[in-house]
């Protein structure tokens, strides 16, 4: 690929592209926390959130005309494969488009979902042109919203995914017993996000989901609650015989403010 200004960018065996602008990208994911998220995802733990972002893009959609999705800090690639796969079912094209500063994680996804296109950048400097996305997701990630701003078209949607108090309580609970992290409040990300948005509408998702055995390590690999967690609470949830964990979202949509 080769720019307007004659840079040129190689397409990886894979089928991704690095866009980085400089060097390589600082991650905290290395391969190992995608793996064990891509075996999470696999058993369908979060299927019921892309159910419902699914849903929600259909809803917002006007017209018959292509849909526009950019998943910034995309991870190894599964919730826009997934919520693509749903809109699609519905006989709408889409065109997605996954960006993530891993590298590791983008080369994950571009040898898994070939129906996106999966780019290693920087969501603090994205390598598209202005108002080029209708849809901009954000799910379980990090944000940069002057960024979205330029990038979102002026009748487009953010659509952020937040833990909700309840998300994976059974692992906050035993991690972060006795501390002021025992239980989690998503206050100050989402007034962060009525900031710079316009919100409609706020929805809530709560279910649980049955863990086999097999599933509890990948889910201790995968999730940034066991980071700061001893070696010894996390062996006590591997030798507790966990069964259920709760999964606990609030879903913001917003557009750009007018003021």
């Amino acid at each position: 690929m080769i720019c307007s200004d004659q840079h040129c960018f190689d397409i990886a065996k894979h089928g991704y592209v690095n866009l980085l602008s400089r060097g390589g990208g600082s991650s905290k994911y290395d391969k190992k926390i995608f793996q064990s998220r891509r075996l999470i995802n696999n058993a369908g733990l979060y299927n019921p959130l892309h159910v419902a972002v699914s849903q929600m893009i259909w809803n917002q959609q006007a017209s018959n005309e292509c849909i526009s999705i950019l998943d910034a800090g995309c991870g190894e690639g599964y919730h826009l494969n997934n919520i693509q796969l749903e809109i699609n079912q519905k006989k709408h094209n889409t065109l997605a488009v996954g960006i993530d500063i891993s590298k590791e994680g983008i080369s994950i996804a571009a040898a898994g979902y070939s129906n996106a296109i999966w780019c290693v950048a920087d969501i603090a400097n994205c390598p598209f042109a202005g108002q080029q996305f209708q849809f901009i997701l954000s799910i379980l990630s990090p944000a940069n919203y002057s960024e979205f701003q330029r990038l979102i078209s002026d009748n487009g949607l953010v659509i952020k995914v937040v833990p909700d108090q309840d998300y994976l309580k059974e692992l906050r609970e035993i991690f972060y017993e006795g501390s002021h992290k025992q239980v989690y409040s998503n206050f100050h990300t989402t007034s962060h996000f009525n900031e710079h948005f316009k919100l409609l509408e706020v929805e809530s998702i709560r279910y649980q989901v049955n863990l086999h055995k097999t599933l509890v390590e990948p889910l201790l690999g995968m999730t940034p609650l066991s980071w700061g967690a001893s070696k010894e609470r996390i062996e006590k949830v591997l030798q507790m015989n966990l069964k259920q964990v709760t999964m606990a979202f609030k879903v913001l949509i917003g557009k750009k403010s007018t003021t």
